[in-house]
């Protein structure tokens, strides 16, 4: 049975990731509408990048904190052998996998920095170097919770993240299908995405927001979501994982 039937969400995943959740909404009988809210591109200067770093050997712990580092860093790490590889979660470790690394760290639960922090291998840090390899900006959680541990800590910022620029058609398209009732729910994954998108809709489409389900797998994404005003309801997956996202838009259908 097609438990999302009549559903149209809008799916603001960056381009190359959204496929997956697409699908399976797509499975379910829900429409799901392409609205990438981030654009995500490798950084200019990648050589000072990789020079900064020197050997990946040197570190005692090489931390990815997305399958975006992964994507766009996994070369920093030379021909793929045993390094002390962690993962943030089983996407990232996925992107570490398809690339020929082995991740020997990953909680076994949850996806977020929280859970990584709280592996009993990540404990007592002194005197331990640690790599972490993400976008440009983000949360400084990580760095400065092992620092307080006693590790130096150094990033590798392989990728930025930008608000996209849809083309005024696709804009316009977006609103038109607001406002006739084709969308029921918006999926926003980080606070990064929500604040983008927030910024690239129409003054329309920001005002149909609020009477449009957030669906979200991150509790920060939902505070972010207060704090910026947005009176959408709040559908909270248990995770941020496409699988997790698709359940929790047939519990919130389905009212289970």
């Amino acid at each position: 049975m097609a438990r999302l039937t009549g559903i149209g969400v809008l799916v603001t995943r960056p381009e190359h990731q959204a496929e997956h959740l697409c699908k399976l909404i797509e499975a379910e009988g829900g429409a799901a509408v392409r609205f990438p809210a981030l654009a995500i591109r490798p950084r200019s200067d990648r050589a000072a990048v990789r020079a900064a770093i020197g050997p990946a050997d040197r570190f005692d712990v090489i931390i990815f904190v997305s399958a975006n580092a992964v994507r766009f860093g996994a070369d920093l790490l030379g021909p793929p052998r045993d390094l002390p590889i962690a993962a943030i979660g089983p996407a990232t470790a996925a992107a570490l996998n398809a690339a020929g690394y082995r991740v020997a760290l990953m909680p076994a639960e949850g996806m977020d920095s929280e859970s990584l922090l709280a592996l009993p291998q990540l404990q007592h840090m002194r005197g331990q170097r640690v790599l972490i390899v993400r976008g440009r900006g983000g949360r400084e959680l990580i760095a400065e919770t092992l620092t307080a541990r006693g590790a130096s800590v150094q990033y590798a910022e392989v990728y930025v993240r930008e608000p996209a620029r849809p083309a005024p058609e696709l804009q316009a398209e977006i609103e038109t299908l607001w406002r006739q009732g084709g969308l029921k729910a918006y999926v926003a994954t980080s606070v990064e995405a929500l604040e983008a998108l927030i910024g690239i809709v129409t003054l329309r489409c920001r005002e149909l927001m609020d009477s449009t389900a957030l669906v979200t797998g991150s509790t920060r994404v939902a505070e972010a979501a207060t704090r910026l005003g947005l009176g959408s309801p709040v559908v909270l997956a248990d995770s941020p994982d496409d699988v997790s996202l698709t359940g929790a838009l047939i519990r919130w259908r389905t009212g289970s």
